[in-house]
């Protein structure tokens, strides 16, 4: 689980880690607060724009990793950060949009968010999650997979 921590800290995902990391604060955090609700047709811009991230780490193709996240994270991001990311995430499992909205970060900017579920999920609040920061543009600041074996 640290292992998951220290990726989504990597891939900027600000409530991870507590430590200090170029001028920018991190503080653990284990709820994940989305506000608003993101349009239909945002929420699917987003969802096919995590489809083809999750299609890249699944045929390690890290070309492609690197050009679906943000400018913000890529010169922190390196192939082991990449690899590890995909051990937290099933690729036999379909995932599902569970919640989306805006997730403010400790930088104080509101970005969309995305928490994805795996189908055939009954639980509510779903025993899997995976959230997902996005930057307007769509590219990826940060994945932090909540996986339970």
């Amino acid at each position: 689980m640290r292992k998951i921590l220290l990726i989504c800290a990597a891939l900027a995902f600000l409530p991870a880690l507590s430590q200090q990391k170029g001028g920018i604060k991190i503080v653990e955090s284990k709820k994940i607060e989305l506000t608003s609700e993101l349009s239909k047709d945002q929420a699917d811009r987003y969802n096919r724009l995590f489809l083809k991230f999750v299609a890249a780490l699944k045929a390690e193709d890290k070309n492609a990793v690197r050009d679906l996240i943000s400018d913000k994270v890529k010169d922190i991001v390196n192939d082991d950060i990449i690899g590890k990311l995909s051990g937290g995430i099933s690729f036999t499992r379909q995932t599902e949009v569970y919640r989306s909205g805006y997730q403010k970060l400790l930088d104080n900017e509101t970005y969309p968010a995305i928490q994805y579920k795996y189908a055939g999920d009954p639980q509510d609040p779903p025993r899997d999650v995976i959230t997902v920061i996005f930057e307007n543009n769509g590219k990826i600041m940060g994945v932090k997979p909540d996986y339970h074996e």
